[in-house]
């Protein structure tokens, strides 16, 4: 077994990747593994047989095609090694949405879940104060529970 690049769309990859992973499962190829690493634009890596990659990548439509040598591992390894990022928010924090359909809304912390990842807030410019969930990473913690303004 070997990792392969496979060709794509630029912003189809993940189009790709989900259809190479349920054609491998549904016909049960030797596909062990395929990842799309943010940083490469129109390209995917598959880990399996060659034979199998390329009967599953010739029928999916976003696929370009597959470069038949293998790659190293060590040429990929920093970009698919997950980054692990301590986030600090404790309930009481003032926290401002920068990302998703809430982004800019401000909120008051009432429940942090560190092992989801997932912080619950109040947002605080409204007339009646709703509770909602988001990605962790979304939030930025603009005045700590305590009362310092990181500002």
């Amino acid at each position: 077994m070997a990792v392969y690049a496979v060709k794509t769309i630029i912003g189809r990859e993940n189009v790709v990747l989900e259809a190479i992973a349920n054609k491998a499962k549904v016909n049960n190829l030797a596909v062990k593994a395929v990842v799309h690493p943010e940083e490469i634009k129109g390209y995917i890596f598959a880990e399996g047989e060659l034979k199998d990659i390329q009967d599953i990548v010739k029928e999916i439509p976003h696929a370009r095609g597959i470069i038949k040598e293998p790659v190293d591992i060590s040429q990929i390894k920093k970009m698919i090694e997950t980054k692990k990022k301590e986030i600090v928010i404790k309930e009481g924090d003032i926290v401002e949405v920068v990302g998703g359909p809430f982004k800019g809304e401000k909120g008051k912390v009432t429940r942090f879940d560190k092992d989801k990842g997932e912080v619950t807030i109040e947002l605080i410019e409204v007339t009646v104060p709703i509770p909602i969930t988001v990605n962790a990473n979304l939030v930025s913690v603009i005045q700590k529970s305590g009362g310092d303004k990181n500002e």
